[in-house]
């Protein structure tokens, strides 16, 4: 008689929570996959529901401008659920679709002796803003994959099993670092990262063409720009975008970005995973970041930090120079990057940077298959 396989109802609703996805999918064993994912899962098997684009909208204006999109697609995904009745449903980042989704198909069990598991992956950032979400998460999800152990109480006095899982990005990354990276005294090759979500993406072009243009008409030895592409979805529109550029970068596939970071001398990124990746590669980067003006006021009010990159929250000082929101233009941008142009000044961010690269390390514990196993 034949042991029936686990089903898991797998959720990721953006580019890194793709990529974590894909690689559960693809190192799992006797797990059938069914849910939501984007170009990485589906490529490792998983037959999407829905584009995951859908549910890739961040800021607070941003989310209620697709509400109704978003809230078709929660009606959606319970449906699925309750229809495939899988064993575990595991959802990963976008911790605020993920509670909406899991708290309607609680509910609509309530009187049902059918009782899956729900795990998430990836800590709501509760110790950076309002961590008494935490609760709201502990009375939904079963058990809770954290990053780092000093994400664990916040949820742990909840009563919800958290677990730190290390953070996966260091997997990717490892085989790429150098442990003595030469520091060039002249800046060659510069690298924008827009990030993965198009709404991302539309607001940094402009931004980043008005930046072009003026390191083109100060730096004209500055030929060397690249342009990491995050997915396939998102390439015919950079492409279109740039064909009106007067200094074109060199679009990279997303599975080709280490090689570039690691010629990299200056990054100019989107706030996000790829400032992770960067930092362990140890490359000087200015982070931006545009929002809807409401969102920035909005999240200035209930924001616990002073900084939205991880790399600076870590070490608790600002590595990486940060422009957020009404800060976010070109001239500040060529500011910061005439100041990163220092040699000095970028010795002293790499050598911060070390100290991150060796708390990611630490907390590297090989957590996907932590994950397959708890499945």
């Amino acid at each position: 008689m034949s042991i029936k396989n686990k089903k898991v109802f797998i959720i990721a609703g953006e580019v890194s929570g793709d990529v974590l996805g894909a690689k559960i999918i693809q190192k799992s064993t006797n797990i059938d996959f069914v849910g939501i994912g984007g170009e990485n899962m589906i490529n490792a098997g998983l037959n999407s529901i829905f584009p995951m684009s859908d549910l890739a909208v961040m800021g607070i204006i941003e989310v209620a401008l697709h509400a109704k999109t978003l809230t078709k697609r929660i009606k959606e995904t319970v449906s699925a659920i309750l229809h495939e009745k899988p064993d575990v449903v595991l959802t990963i980042d976008s911790p605020g679709f993920a509670r909406a989704v899991i708290k309607s198909v609680r509910k609509k069990l309530e009187t049902s002796n059918y009782k899956p598991l729900f795990y998430h992956v990836v800590a709501p950032q509760v110790w950076a803003w309002r961590p008494k979400r935490a609760k709201k998460y502990a009375d939904i999800f079963d058990k809770l994959y954290a990053f780092f152990d000093f994400e664990i109480p916040y949820f742990t006095k909840y009563d919800l099993n958290t677990v730190a899982i290390g953070h996966p990005i260091v997997d990717g990354v490892v085989q790429h670092i150098k442990e003595n990276k030469v520091i060039n005294k002249d800046i060659n090759t510069i690298t924008f990262a827009p990030g993965s979500r198009l709404s991302e993406i539309k607001k940094l072009l402009p931004l980043f063409k008005k930046v072009t243009d003026e390191l083109a008409l100060n730096y004209p030895k500055l030929n060397n720009i690249f342009i990491p592409i995050a997915s396939k979805s998102i390439e015919q529109y950079i492409k279109k975008h740039i064909s009106r550029w007067k200094t074109k970068p060199s679009l990279i596939p997303a599975n080709q970005r280490y090689d570039i970071y690691s010629q990299t001398d200056i990054a100019i990124a989107a706030s996000g995973t790829v400032t992770v990746e960067l930092a362990l590669m140890q490359i000087p980067t200015i982070v931006v970041y545009k929002m809807n003006f409401i969102t920035t006021l909005l999240i200035k009010s209930v924001i616990l930090v002073k900084w939205v990159s991880l790399i600076n929250i870590l070490l608790n000082k600002t590595v990486f120079p940060e422009l957020l929101g009404p800060k976010a233009t070109s001239k500040n941008i060529l500011d910061a990057f005439v100041k990163m142009k220092s040699l000095r000044y970028r010795k002293k961010i790499m050598t911060d940077l070390q100290k991150s690269k060796a708390l990611f390390s630490a907390n590297n514990k090989d957590g996907i298959q932590k994950i397959i196993q708890d499945i």
